[in-house]
């Protein structure tokens, strides 16, 4: 069945393939985009061909997850263009890479503005309309580095990527028995395919990184880089967490998972959120709250 889904950081990375992904699949597809009259004037443009050459629905729709007023027009124009919104992909985010210690504090604010309250302004656009419906679904993109090995120099990404997480842990319950539905996506590290590496921020505080760099820590951002990739298996495609997300969407909704991991180079996440799953459930069934694990539609239902 055809369902309406916004996807947010749709430019490039992770969010171009989902949104490629999902139109081929039949889906209704809205590729939040930043500026897309000027700086990704190219991004949208390839959005509008790729839909034309292949007779889908891939709509780049103007979506600066920093800016609530810029949030609420997109999804105003969403629900006036469809009527309603089935699912929203939370994949924009944004990466550092860097000795933590040389990074402002300004600039670990902003990392946890686009990775984390990004989703916050989103959610309180969209869930207004899905609670009234009793029906929707959220994809969260985490990161296997919230439960997995963490190497250094990715301190402030890993922070914002955990509270994202932790939010989106909450979320699920809180919107359950609304009828909508939650699914944690933990992808591993892609070195190619996207541009999180590329486009990571560096720290301001030049001179602590030019200490780091020339101390004890000198080779580590090369070797933190060598060994990621070393980890990597040669069929590590970025597009197998879009493939994961079209199979979520084709199943039905009381059957999805609360996280799926795409993490071909194993770094342990998998296996301890078997533990985390656990407790989690056990600690809702203990407090007489075990309704809240599995979300269904309220339409469903009636």
């Amino acid at each position: 069945m055809s369902q309406v889904i916004l996807i947010t950081g749709a430019s490039s990375g992770f969010g171009s393939l989902i949104a490629q992904t999902l139109a081929r699949q039949g889906h209704i597809v809205y590729a939040g985009m930043r500026d897309i009259a000027r700086r990704n004037a190219a991004k949208a443009a390839q959005a509008v061909k790729f839909a034309a050459d292949n007779g889908v629905v891939l709509n780049p729709i103007e979506l600066d997850i920093q800016l609530q007023s810029v949030v609420d027009q997109a999804i105003e124009t969403i629900i006036a263009e469809q009527g309603v919104i089935d699912v929203v992909v939370h994949n924009a985010g944004h990466m550092s890479f860097g000795p933590t210690e040389a990074f402002t504090a300004e600039q670990l604010a902003q990392l946890y503005d686009v990775n984390v309250l990004g989703t916050q302004r989103v959610n309180r656009a969209v869930l207004p309309h899905m609670r009234e419906r009793g029906a929707g679904y959220l994809v969260w993109i985490s990161s296997s580095s919230v439960r997995g090995g963490i190497p250094p120099f990715l301190g402030p990404y890993f922070a914002a990527k955990a509270g994202m997480d932790s939010l989106a842990v909450t979320y699920a319950y809180e919107l359950a028995r609304w009828g909508i539905g939650s699914t944690i996506v933990m992808p591993g590290v892609f070195t190619s395919g996207t541009s999180h590496f590329d486009h990571a921020g560096q720290p301001a505080d030049g001179a602590v990184a030019a200490e780091y760099a020339r101390g004890p820590y000198a080779v580590v951002a090369d070797v933190v880089m060598k060994g990621i990739a070393r980890l990597e298996p040669d069929d590590n495609d970025p597009q197998l967490v879009a493939d994961a997300i079209a199979r979520l969407l084709a199943s039905p909704a009381g059957a999805r998972p609360f996280r799926v991991h795409v993490d071909l180079s194993e770094d342990g996440c998998e296996v301890v959120d078997a533990v985390m799953e656990r407790v989690r459930a056990e600690f809702l069934r203990r407090v007489e709250l075990g309704d809240l694990l599995k979300a269904i539609p309220r339409s469903a239902t009636n």
